[in-house]
């Protein structure tokens, strides 16, 4: 092989290292000797080897689960509690540029709203109102997060795990709760029993006065 056709085989190799297929849900972030150039459209494209570089971005909705972070209520009662985020990218060039993993970053960010919020709400406001914290951790997470060109969508909490002893406390609770309704059912039935025997006993006395007149 000679020296000439090696060189071009050199060049195609070259040449075809800097065609690059963009998906639809993707941007190409283009960046020059280091610096940004330019944001790449879905399709075909060419960056130049050596001199560009092109960061893909995702801007599909993704999600982003939130492991189990151990809280002290308001109400000095400690949970475990996870929750998972809805986000997307919006601005592909913000989330290359002005964070150096834009997943990870929200990731930690999210865990610290998700302890900061949960945190400042008692036991009853978290296990009742679980859309209402959900909302303020998204807030708080989204404000931040707009920074770095990503939209949260949503938030959503998901497990609240008790202290064992706090289970079995609300276990007996709604135990007590569920006969305490058993009585009340009971004492109601007797009482219409009662009531029906008392209403049969009345009309049976008039129905006998009325055959006693008629003899």
């Amino acid at each position: 092989m000679g020296v000439t056709t090696f060189l071009i085989i050199i060049v195609v190799i070259f040449v075809l290292s800097g065609i690059k297929v963009i998906n639809q849900y993707e941007r190409g972030v283009v960046l020059t000797l280091g610096k940004f150039t330019g944001i790449r459209q879905p399709g075909l494209t060419i960056v130049v080897p050596i001199i560009q570089r092109m960061v893909k971005v995702d801007q599909r909705t993704n999600t982003i689960d939130i492991p189990k972070q151990e809280v002290i209520t308001q109400d000095n009662v400690t949970v475990n509690v996870d929750a998972v985020v809805y986000f997307r990218v919006k601005d592909a060039e913000k989330a290359v540029l002005e964070v150096a993993n834009y997943v990870y970053a929200s990731s930690q960010f999210a865990q610290a709203a998700l302890r900061d919020v949960t945190g400042n709400v008692d036991l009853d406001a978290l296990l009742g109102k679980r859309d209402e914290v959900s909302r303020q951790i998204k807030e708080i997470v989204d404000a931040q997060t707009e920074k770095w060109g990503i939209d949260v969508e949503t938030v959503k909490v998901q497990n609240i795990e008790l202290p064992q002893d706090m289970k079995r406390a609300m276990a007996k609770q709604a135990e007590a709760e569920r006969e305490r309704r058993a009585v009340v059912i009971t004492a109601d039935g007797e009482k219409q029993a009662a009531q029906g025997i008392a209403d049969a006993a009345i009309i049976l006395a008039k129905t006998s006065g009325g055959i006693n007149i008629r003899t």
